[in-house]
């Protein structure tokens, strides 16, 4: 584990090797890497962020109404983002189901063809209505527990596959669909479908963060791209179980966090890794430099197996896991190189308009395509 000083060298030595790395042979033929940004604020907040710097916005969330999607006081937002398009042409909105604690129905209301068709035919005529341009799933979870309280049935996982077979058969081919899957090892065993799933979809948007979670007893790196000898969850470990099923890499799509979770109760041992503590907040990226800092007692370390920086505070036993501009220009090189679909993130309002983690994106983005 690196200290402080250290870890910042190390993150002039990458960008610098970087620039002067020259592409592989076969970087020019991919297609561009896909920059998902999940979105949850409102019409105004948008304007203060890059979207040239993005290839999809997904408006975060859409609900249930009986059968039919619910778009709601949401749909003035929905008109902004859309509007956007006139910035960057390419760009394509898409609406999102669900969320956590956001599909207490999903499990009945899907478990009928009469629901699924109902709903499908609900998305297109918001998308009709809207100019959007497909849908994100976002069932958390289908087949296994998700938000406490939430029913969940097995029956769910076939379920969901007969919900996307619906939904292509309402939007036709060009609209686009996409599903969120938890990045744990027992949402990628039991709750899709994947080779039925993955053949009617357009991608797969892996939450590979809240790998440690609020409700988590041991600490860990929440979003780490890899696993290591005391934490087998990562985005490695999802996308080599998807690709070991023959899943294609081109739809597959790793996560990144904007936010660091932070654990009290934690011992010194390792800094604070892999130790026992109780979470205790959610701090977003843009609120870092006056919550996550040396001058309020946290060092900054390192974990070079997992690829993921991490800090701990001795005198207030705090701990925080979290991503930072060298993990995403790490992750953004993973996707790349394994030719994956994209990076998606949770969520553009907790960034910093300026010099934040979207740009970490995007430079490590460019600096591969030259």
């Amino acid at each position: 584990m690196m200290p402080l000083r250290l870890y910042q060298l190390l993150v002039l030595l990458l960008i610098v090797c970087q620039c002067q790395a020259q592409p592989s042979a076969n970087s020019t033929a991919r297609r561009p890497l896909a920059v998902l940004a999940y979105y949850s604020g409102d019409a105004t907040e948008i304007d203060a962020y890059n979207v040239q710097q993005l290839t999809h916005i997904i408006y975060s969330f859409c609900h249930l109404d009986g059968n039919e999607l619910l778009v709601g006081k949401g749909e003035s937002i929905i008109r902004k983002l859309v509007s956007l398009k006139q910035k960057n042409p390419s760009l394509k909105i898409l609406l999102s189901l669900g969320g956590w604690g956001g599909c207490k129905t999903c499990s009945d209301v899907f478990a009928t063809a009469a629901g699924r068709d109902a709903f499908s035919r609900s998305v297109k005529a918001w998308t009709d209505k809207l100019g959007t341009d497909g849908i994100d799933l976002d069932w958390e979870y289908p087949a296994i527990e998700g938000h406490p309280g939430h029913p969940y049935k097995v029956e769910d996982r076939a379920n969901f596959t007969e919900l996307v077979i619906s939904l292509r058969k309402a939007l036709g081919k060009k609209q686009e669909i996409s599903f969120a899957a938890g990045g744990f090892t027992k949402f990628l065993e039991e709750s899709i479908e994947w080779k039925k799933v993955m053949a009617v979809v357009d991608r797969v948007n892996i939450m590979s963060y809240d790998l440690i979670n609020g409700y988590s007893t041991v600490t860990g790196h929440h979003p780490g791209l890899y696993s290591t000898a005391v934490q087998k969850e990562s985005a490695d470990n999802a996308v080599h179980y998807l690709l070991a099923l023959g899943i294609p890499a081109n739809k597959l799509v790793i996560g990144a966090a904007f936010y660091a979770r932070v654990f009290e109760g934690v011992d010194s041992v390792g800094h604070g890794l892999n130790r026992p503590g109780k979470f205790k907040s959610f701090i977003p990226y843009k609120h870092f430099s006056t919550s996550i800092t040396p001058e309020l007692g946290y060092t900054f370390y390192w974990d070079d197996v997992a690829k993921a920086p991490y800090a701990y505070n001795a005198d207030k036993k705090l701990f925080a896991t979290f991503d930072d501009s060298l993990s995403l220009d790490l992750k953004t090189r993973y996707a790349l190189d394994k030719g994956l679909n994209g990076i998606m993130f949770w969520e553009l309002t907790l960034d910093k308009p300026e010099q934040g983690l979207l740009q970490a994106i995007d430079i490590a983005r460019q600096r591969k395509r030259k």
